[in-house]
């Protein structure tokens, strides 16, 4: 056993008083924020491309049809009928910007706190829109698309993404708070420690009224502060 005295004693002394502290500090709370895209940072890119077309059917989005896959089956035969490609759909893309104040709103979040775009657009889309935002990270999906450059089907990175990514962070300690404005995010917004609607329309608002709704980015960002 070491002996105790003199300058000995007082290191020892010293260090039981540190260890003690480090005891008794109660563990910092990590935090992350996952956000929906489309709706929340930038527009919705399907209506977009109806109002590019004019075919009134590629308004739908997940604000009108809860069923993802009944949504995306419905999009491709309507691509197929009037023989909309990839190309076209993109083009359309390279036309939108972020919605206003949103790029400097995940600026100054991503000063502060750990962010997730989450999101059921895919790669094929999301390339343009990324670059404008400063390259946060993203997990969506893939299209499949045929040598033609026609969207043929879709693949799903994993079914209900947006749901298991926050019950994963939740199993990493990571307090959650995410942000959402169509039925695909409700679920992910259950999960989370916290669930915030933003530019949410007012169906979902009545449907879900357990989560706060809000439209200004300033509003959101002191709300995701005090949950942080």
């Amino acid at each position: 056993m070491a002996c105790r005295n003199g300058a000995n004693e007082r290191y020892w002394i010293r260090l039981e008083s540190e260890e003690h502290a480090f005891r008794s500090v109660r563990p910092v709370k990590q935090s992350i924020v996952t956000l929906d895209l489309e709706g929340v940072l930038v527009p919705e890119v399907w209506i977009a491309v109806a109002e590019k077309t004019g075919i009134e059917k590629l308004r739908l989005t997940t604000r009108d049809i809860p069923d993802y896959d009944v949504l995306m089956k419905g999009r491709l035969k309507v691509l197929e009928e009037h023989g909309l490609t990839l190309h076209d759909i993109q083009d359309v893309i390279g036309t939108l910007r972020p919605l206003d104040g949103a790029k400097d709103f995940l600026d100054a979040l991503r000063t502060i706190t750990q962010v997730l775009i989450l999101s059921d657009t895919f790669e094929e889309f999301a390339k343009p829109l990324m670059r404008q935002l400063g390259w946060p990270t993203l997990f969506c999906h893939r299209l499949k698309v045929d040598d033609a450059g026609r969207i043929v089907d879709y693949a799903l990175r994993t079914p209900e993404q947006k749901k298991k990514a926050v019950a994963a962070l939740k199993l990493l300690n990571y307090n959650v708070i995410s942000v959402g404005d169509s039925f695909n995010d409700t679920a992910m917004l259950t999960e989370a420690h916290a669930g915030i609607l933003f530019h949410a329309p007012e169906n979902i608002r009545k449907q879900f009224p357990q989560f706060p709704a809000l439209d200004r980015y300033e509003d959101l960002m002191d709300r995701i502060t005090a949950a942080l």
